[in-house]
């Protein structure tokens, strides 16, 4: 009789592998010191997206481009003459229409194997570092970051995707056994799992319209979910640019719909129709709210998960490093022309020290470079757009009578010191002192390059002044290493920084600090980017099966 031949096991299946990382590793961290190789593929990339400006941009809708009659061009704040592209001015029904599109598709993608879904959606994250350089010099044109703060942009979305499928897979797809019954002559298993809602809805920002888009999307997708997509009308082409790399990674269609047009129609369909289970938001404390009071008037409660600006204090006392505080500050306060929601806003500062801190913050704030932020010399770009350019002059015109001007406080016009501003929306950094405790912009969101500055002489006096906003979002604190540990038991803000020179109130990562606010600042109490994100787009159910002995 001959021998059996052995049988062969199948070899286990591979995980797809994240690409290898640089040597350089980018983070908003990082970003101060980039390699000239950067430098050198974003000038690249920006030559070759320059070069095809101004094209007809569709929607995606059920895997298929949709274009529309109506239409609305997309200028960039750095040259408004600039037409980057042309976008569909999209209906209630093209709105419907892509609701319809996901939940056809929801059953099957929910119904796949969860390490299926992670093996696509890694696949979309690597479409974006494929296309990092692009996407980066396109978010340069579109807000006006500069080179490092639009290839930020775009890394962080890749991060934040990787991190979403990582956490997945670091817990199981979320199935966990749970206690057995003790039960005589029975055999009783409980399971834990959570299980995607449905239909969701992510609405972006225009200040980071690439990682506040990818990130809830990657979130939603791998927890199995079904997406429809909407940008803020001022960045429809990173929008674009987003549905293409989740389109080319082989997400199938229907899984993820782009639709561009205005928030008082597409965006206002999205948000009323019931087949949406959940629903992203990020943007102004008004529209938040008003999306999730209107959630909260359906058939029964669907989660919103709104993140909602900031007012974001640093404290820094005379036990500080006033070089790193200094450098922390400025970054913070004008980085992206202070269009962050955790933009350093406002600084309480010692009194004993205040002299010295506001020499060093002048002079760096002085030697910024303001202009095109495409070019390696520029640090600030323009504004976002002229609701923003407006709103600065009023804005500083208000302040100049409540307090001091001690930079800034103008709008860039003409040609100055050879540099034309005449086609952009250019603010100076503005520094402001002497203001009372009691003006109304202590309290209000600018998200302007305008930061405010308070002396005090007791630090739990400078704390309360930290917490009594309707904001929590982030907070920063230079002082002693006994001080920072009061400061963060204390300060009321879901992202805290001390002693960080890289940033006092801005820069957190996926993975190393997730981005997330407490009070008006968030309605979810997690932060994206971090170990208990991905569950807020699943929700539980317990599986109790008896089996007799």
């Amino acid at each position: 009789m001959a021998a059996k031949k052995p049988i062969k096991k199948a070899a286990p299946k591979k995980k797809a592998a994240r690409p290898k990382a640089a040597p350089f590793r980018l983070t908003y961290a990082t970003m101060f010191t980039p390699p000239e190789e950067l430098h050198t593929r974003y000038e690249k990339a920006l030559a070759q997206l320059k070069g095809r400006l101004g094209q007809d941009q569709p929607m995606l809708i059920n895997g298929q481009d949709r274009f529309t009659e109506a239409k609305f061009e997309d200028r960039s704040p750095i040259n408004t003459n600039w037409v980057l592209g042309i976008f569909q001015k999209g209906s209630a029904q093209d709105a419907q229409d892509a609701l319809a599109a996901a939940a056809a598709a929801w059953p099957k993608w929910a119904g796949l194997k969860w390490q299926d879904r992670v093996r696509l959606v890694r696949k979309a994250a690597a479409q974006i570092e494929k296309r990092v350089y692009e996407i980066g010099a396109a978010l340069s044109l579109e807000v006006g970051k500069n080179r490092m703060e639009g290839l930020g942009d775009a890394q962080e979305t890749a991060d934040l995707i990787y991190y979403a499928c990582d956490q997945l897979e670091a817990n199981g797809g979320y199935i966990k056994e749970m206690g057995r019954d003790p039960l005589v002559g029975f055999k009783a298993t409980n399971t834990s799992i959570l299980r995607p809602y449905g239909v969701w809805v992510v609405i972006s920002p225009w200040n980071f319209p690439f990682a506040l888009a990818g990130g809830p999307t990657g979130a939603a997708l791998v927890a199995g979910n079904t997406v429809v997509f909407k940008p803020a009308t001022d960045t429809p082409w990173t929008g674009r640019l987003l549905a293409e790399c989740v389109r080319d990674a082989g997400i199938p269609d229907g899984v993820f719909n782009f639709v561009t047009g205005p928030g008082s129609t597409v965006g206002q369909t999205l948000i009323d129709d019931p087949r949406v289970a959940g629903i992203t938001f990020t943007g102004s404390y008004d529209v938040g709210m008003h999306i999730y009071r209107s959630f909260a008037a359906g058939k029964y409660p669907r989660p919103v998960i709104a993140e909602m600006g900031g007012k974001n204090p640093s404290i820094v006392t005379k036990g500080a490093n006033l070089e790193d505080a200094a450098t922390g500050i400025v970054r913070s306060a004008f980085g992206l022309q202070g269009q962050k929601c955790s933009a350093n806003s406002r600084i309480f500062v010692e009194n004993a020290v205040k002299d010295k801190l506001l020499a060093k913050l002048l002079d760096k704030t002085r030697a910024i470079a303001i202009g095109d932020p495409t070019l390696r010399t520029n640090w600030l770009g323009p504004v976002a757009n002229a609701n923003q350019y407006r709103d600065f002059g009023d804005y500083c015109e208000e302040l100049s009578q409540a307090g001091t001007i001690l930079h800034g406080g103008h709008k860039l016009t003409g040609v100055k010191d050879g540099l034309d501003y005449s086609q952009g929306y250019y603010c100076e950094p503005t520094l402001v002192d002497g203001v009372p405790a009691s003006h109304r912009l202590w309290q209000s969101e600018m998200f302007l390059p305008i930061a405010m500055v308070e002396g005090f002489d007791d630090l739990t006096y400078a704390l309360t002044r930290a917490n009594d906003v309707a904001y929590g979002l982030t907070a920063g604190f230079y002082g002693s290493k006994k001080e920072a540990a009061w400061f963060f038991d204390q300060i009321q803000a879901g992202v805290t920084y001390a002693n960080r020179p890289q940033g006092a109130t801005t820069g957190a990562w996926p993975g190393f600090q997730p981005f997330g606010g407490w009070k008006g600042s968030g309605s979810s109490g997690k932060n994206g980017g971090g170990l208990y994100y991905v569950p807020l787009y699943m929700h539980e159910q317990i599986r109790t099966n008896i089996e007799r002995a």
